[in-house]
């Protein structure tokens, strides 16, 4: 059942089996209130065994862009268009978030970035692959992140 993200009144709904389900619930929050503030996007969630579809699109661009393959369980996805953007998001167990930003049109950005939730290692996976820089925000307390820019065609 699909979950419209309150970034007012944070809750773990859905996030509930994650070791550091306040933070994620944080994280979620802090890209909810974004959404709403810049793009005045409702960020809503379903379950990641309803729409499979969002999370074999994220896992196949990572697949073919840079050979990973997230090894924790993927709790809730998102997807949805924004001022010529299409857009996919991935809340994991662990607490990583991934986003898929993919202009719609040929020469706009596409890129792929990571958010690590406040307390969570830097998964296995990624930690030698990639640098992540930090950021504070309210909600979700201090968020580690990282990308990579998209090159192929999805």
């Amino acid at each position: 059942m699909p979950y419209t993200v309150d970034f007012e009144n944070v809750a773990t709904t859905g996030l509930e089996s994650s070791p550091v389900a306040d933070a994620l619930a944080g994280l979620r929050a802090n890209e909810a209130r974004y959404y709403r503030n810049k793009y005045d996007h409702v960020f809503t969630v379903s379950p990641a065994g309803e729409a499979p579809e969002v999370l074999d699109w994220v896992n196949r661009i990572l697949s073919k862009e840079r050979d990973l393959a997230i090894s924790s369980r993927p709790l809730e996805v998102t997807s949805f268009e924004v001022d010529g953007l299409r857009m996919a998001y991935v809340f994991y167990e662990s607490g990583l978030s991934i986003n898929v930003m993919y202009g719609i049109e040929d020469g706009k950005k596409r890129a792929v970035g990571f958010k690590l939730s406040q307390g969570m290692e830097v998964p296995e996976e990624l930690a030698s692959r990639f640098k992540f820089a930090r950021q504070k925000s309210k909600l979700a307390g201090e968020i580690r992140g990282s990308f990579f820019v998209i090159k192929g065609e999805y």
